[in-house]
């Protein structure tokens, strides 16, 4: 009997347009074969449409082309159809530095590629794009998150499924169907099978930070708690459905709770109509009774209506602001006013909080 690798089905069904997402990597190698070889049995059959796509991101030279050749050469014994992209990192990394908007390397590559999965959807050459993140991936990111400071939703990592919504009005899915997967087991189902892979070189390279994760800081971790992949990777789903509960609790009292513009004498609120500029605001009082969990989150909502994600101590000085916790540098009274990160600016008055930006 062939050897088989199981993967999440839950969200595929029959009829499907499935992109896999393939560097030449082990996992990615691996998903492809999984999804081809579901989609070939006579019983219980995926049935869907496969194709693959891989982004050759212009970093490693002649390393990156042979990586290319062998997803094709891959895809061609397979019969899968394959898209092939080119990016160059390095002038996006210069692009978006000039632009006041910097990403690493890694950022780079990551959002050309997303924008690339997004870009299949919309088109309608894939319902879902699936990629081949394992649950070594997962603890790798919650771990690099928790040591960035993440907050919740940050700490729910790599999400199984993210819904992808166009202008189009097109809609699809990210998919991760390996993210219960280990990677050795991934690696051992491919030496079963006798299938090579591709060793990216830069991932022994560590000035990046998820390598020096994987390879220093966990495996340090792992000698106190051998079952830490897998605890990291329950943090991360406790984290995802604590989120859900709170964004549903949000979207039902936001609308209560926060004003548009400012109030004007003689009664209702006014908007600004200079372009670019737009605020918000919360009355304090209504504020007031609610737990600090709920406040807290509150505040932080009305920033990212704005576009701005609060970081804890921006959230902590906003609270101050209000009155509700006490910070010495940070006057509570009425007038009082803050200048946080992204262009946001905090008011106080004395019934409500304002919070406005100005886009650079």
């Amino acid at each position: 009997m062939p050897p088989t690798l199981a993967f999440h089905r839950e969200h595929i069904k029959p009829g499907d347009r499935l992109c896999a997402a393939i560097s030449g990597g082990a996992d990615s190698v691996a998903l492809l074969l999984a999804l081809h070889s579901a989609n070939q049995t006579k019983r219980d059959a995926l049935g869907v449409g496969l194709t693959a796509v891989h982004v050759n991101h212009g970093l490693r030279a002649a390393e990156s082309d042979a990586d290319q050749q062998f997803v094709a050469d891959l895809c061609t014994r397979l019969n899968v159809p394959l898209h092939i992209h080119h990016a160059s990192i390095p002038d996006r990394v210069a692009e978006t530095r000039a632009a006041g908007t910097p990403e690493t390397i890694e950022e780079a590559a990551r959002n050309v590629r997303y924008n690339l999965f997004r870009s299949l959807i919309a088109s309608g050459e894939a319902d879902s794009v699936l990629t081949a993140h394992t649950l070594d991936d997962q603890a790798e990111t919650v771990l690099m998150k928790f040591l960035r400071g993440a907050w919740t939703e940050g700490l729910s990592a790599i999400h199984p499924v993210v819904l992808v919504q166009n202008p189009s009005g097109r809609s699809g899915k990210i998919l991760r169907p390996l993210i219960s997967t280990r990677r050795s087991e991934v690696e051992s189902y491919l030496r079963d099978l006798n299938q090579p892979w591709r060793d990216d070189s830069s991932n022994t390279d560590t000035s990046y930070t998820r390598n020096r994760i994987r390879h220093t800081i966990l495996p340090l971790l792992r000698q106190e708690n051998p079952s830490l992949d897998q605890t990291l990777a329950n943090l991360a789903e406790l984290a995802r459905e604590e989120e859900d509960r709170w964004q549903s609790e949000l979207n039902r009292i936001l609308p209560q709770l926060l004003l548009p513009g400012k109030p004007v004498r003689g009664g209702g609120r006014s908007v600004s109509t200079t372009p670019g500029q737009s605020a918000v605001a919360v009355e304090l009082e209504r504020l007031r009774p609610l737990d600090p969990a709920l406040r807290r989150r509150v505040l932080r909502a009305a920033a990212r209506q704005l576009g701005v994600r609060l970081s804890f101590d921006e959230t902590a000085r906003l609270l101050a602001l209000c009155g509700f916790q006490s910070i010495p540098t940070v006057p509570s009274k009425p007038g009082s006013s803050l200048q946080l990160s992204g262009n946001l600016f905090a008011e106080r008055s004395a019934r409500e909080l304002r919070l406005s930006r100005t886009q650079p």
